[in-house]
């Protein structure tokens, strides 16, 4: 009977190890998620649209400072989606909070400079201090862009 039981757990562990996600990284770089349920997405993607509002805006950014232009004009996020973060505390305002806390500044020294948003995640630049930070959240999740922790 022991052994038995010895058995049953043994089998049961292994069921549990077989259902966990994979992290893998593709030819030209980019890291994928690969779920139990056969599906998979992007995790560090670059947004087109991000993209092209920098260029827009012409922001030069180089490893460790950004240079706004005096003209310089914050991007307007979509009322609907930052109407139905606010349940979560995870709107633009609260963002903005966050890195002013983690780089030691006020929230008005924190600039948006480009962004990506949907109602399930959204990846977002910042110029702190004049130092360039992207943060991404997901779901009411907010995290620095490239930290696990």
């Amino acid at each position: 009977m022991k052994r038995l039981l010895y058995l049953l757990f043994f089998i049961l562990s292994f069921h549990g190890y077989t259902q966990n996600n994979y992290i893998v990284k593709t030819e030209d770089g980019r890291r994928v998620l690969l779920k139990a349920n056969y599906t998979w997405e992007y995790i560090d993607a670059a947004s087109p649209k991000s993209a092209a509002v920098a260029e827009v805006n012409n922001v030069a950014f180089n490893d460790k400072a950004c240079q706004l232009p005096s003209d310089f004009v914050e991007p307007k996020l979509d009322n609907k989606i930052q109407n139905q973060l606010k349940k979560g505390r995870a709107t633009i305002a609260h963002v903005k909070k966050k890195v002013a806390k983690d780089y030691n500044c006020s929230v008005e020294e924190v600039i948006l400079v480009a962004f990506s948003e949907q109602k399930s995640k959204g990846v977002y630049d910042f110029c702190a201090r004049g130092k360039k930070v992207s943060y991404k959240r997901v779901g009411n999740s907010i995290i620095e862009k490239g930290k696990l922790f």
